[in-house]
This record gives structure tokens, sequence and C-alpha cells, in this order.
């Protein structure tokens, strides 16, 4: 089984950028956690901060994996061809969000993405990750 997880604006940032939100650990110290806890699962990762990079990264791996993983960030509340993409391929896409968006600024309360996505998962750190993958994984089974 092949996951890919797509992190997008600003995720790079994580462990420095507001750790009150989303705490204080990167997600390149996050990442080998997740790959040991699933060894038989092929886990890769991308991050940008371009909408464009992420959409080709959508369409890249989108054919050819068992489940995507997108944190697509602020992209989440504005990004029509973010939605298009997803109906697009056909591999399942789980939306994520480290912190309860529903819990934040009204602007993070509605998403463009997820009526396209198999399902969200948003409130629970970088668990959220795991979660997610649980989810790709009990949909093939």
């Amino acid at each position: 089984m092949k996951i890919l997880i797509i992190n997008g604006p600003n995720l790079n940032l994580l462990g420095v950028r507001e750790p009150g939100i989303y705490g204080k650990s990167s997600f390149g110290e996050y990442l080998p956690q997740l790959q040991s806890r699933y060894p038989n699962i092929d886990i890769d990762y991308y991050q940008s901060n371009i909408e464009g990079a992420l959409i080709d990264k959508l369409q890249e791996a989108g054919f050819s994996c068992d489940g995507i993983v997108l944190n697509a960030g602020a992209y989440t509340h504005t990004s029509i061809a973010l939605q298009d993409c997803i109906r697009s391929i056909s591999a399942p896409v789980v939306e994520v969000h480290i912190s309860n968006v529903h819990q934040r600024e009204e602007f993070r309360h509605h998403s463009m993405i997820s009526c396209a996505c198999m399902g969200v998962i948003c409130g629970f750190g970088l668990d959220s990750y795991r979660l997610a993958i649980e989810a790709i994984i009990a949909a093939k089974e």
C-alpha cells in the first residue's frame, strides 16, 4: 500500500509557527514515527506553499497511490481548483487539520475541499495524520 501525505502553505513551519495551535514538533520529526508505525505501507511526503504545485502533485500521485492525506492549509478555505483536482483523481483523499478549525476564526469554518474528500479529520494535532491513514487502510480492507 502506498499513501502520500501532502501539506500546503506554511506547514513547513510546524514546530515554530504558533506552537500553541500547531504544536512544537516539525513534520520532519513526526513523519518517521508514522513510517515506523506502518512498516508495510510506503508513506511519502510532499509540502509546498504554492497552490499549483499541490495540484500538480495530486495529479501525479492521484492515480497510482492508495490514498492521499491532504492538509491544504489556508487553501482549504479558498481553492475551487484543489476541489476540482480531488474530484478528478481516483485515489481517496482525507482532509486533515492539526487544529480544530471550528474553534477558530469564522473564515476557517468552511472548507472548499471537504465535499470532494472521503472524510475530514481535525483537531487532534499531528495525530490527525495517523487517524487519516487509519481511515484509508480501513477503506481498502
